[in-house]
């Protein structure tokens, strides 16, 4: 998997040394002198002209890593933690990323992503600034099995929609799922069917809704600490 840009590629170098195989510097001073003489025998200088085709054309800051490829979480690994947030259909990366970066900071356990068959990871990886790498991820072949898998150990299906409960003033079970639809569809039918409860953001001025990635982090932030301390 290859990583670019400074903030992401410096946070793997520093969190992630075991995974790391090769440092591609293609800007003089971009590396910290500690991490210069870390990876000493691992960085190769390249010219500007191969950083531009390694990122294919990307903004990669004069930095490049190699890293092992991204292994995903199993189920039986996501299914220990408390708090999930499952991605119904969304592709783009950017969104991707934002959220996956949220989660990471506002206390999220794990992602699941449904309704693709596959992802770039290293793209979610930059667009999330490194977050990707700290937090267990994993595709869904069947979101409908894995909701059946988690409800019957005790998880509460939340989803984003606009004709939800207020955010604010809910309570959430110890063991929940925040689920969010895609940009232009929002939660598929199938999933809607599924859910335990649909949850929404009250607004203050008449708009539609909110991007998938702000909706995300002010969800995640409620559902990290409006939980019922009694269940």
């Amino acid at each position: 998997m290859i990583l670019y840009g400074k903030q992401v590629c410096l946070h793997a170098l520093e969190h992630h040394s075991e995974k790391i195989k090769t440092v591609y510097v293609a800007k003089k001073g971009i590396l910290p002198k500690g991490l210069f003489h870390q990876y000493h025998d691992n960085i190769k200088f390249l010219e500007e002209k191969w950083a531009q085709s390694m990122s294919k054309g990307g903004n990669h800051q004069g930095l490049l890593v190699e890293m092992d490829e991204f292994q995903q979480s199993t189920l039986s690994e996501v299914k220990k933690s408390d708090f999930l947030v499952v991605l119904d259909g969304l592709t783009d990366v950017g969104n991707i990323g934002a959220v996956v970066r949220s989660a990471y900071a506002l206390g999220a356990d794990a992602i699941i992503a449904a309704g693709v068959k596959q992802l770039n990871f290293a793209a979610i990886a930059r667009t999330s600034s490194g977050a990707m790498l700290d937090l267990p991820f994993m595709i869904a072949p069947n979101i409908l099995d894995t909701f059946n898998e988690l409800q019957q150990i005790g998880f509460t299906l939340y989803g984003a929609s606009m004709d939800g409960e207020n955010v604010q003033e809910m309570t959430f079970a110890p063991k929940r799922v925040l689920v969010l639809g895609s940009e232009g569809k929002g939660i598929s039918g199938k999933v809607m069917a599924k859910l335990d409860h649909k949850i929404s953001i009250e607004m203050k001025h008449a708009f539609d809704s909110l991007n998938v990635s702000a909706a995300a982090a002010i969800l995640i932030h409620r559902m990290g600490y409006a939980v019922k301390r009694d269940s």
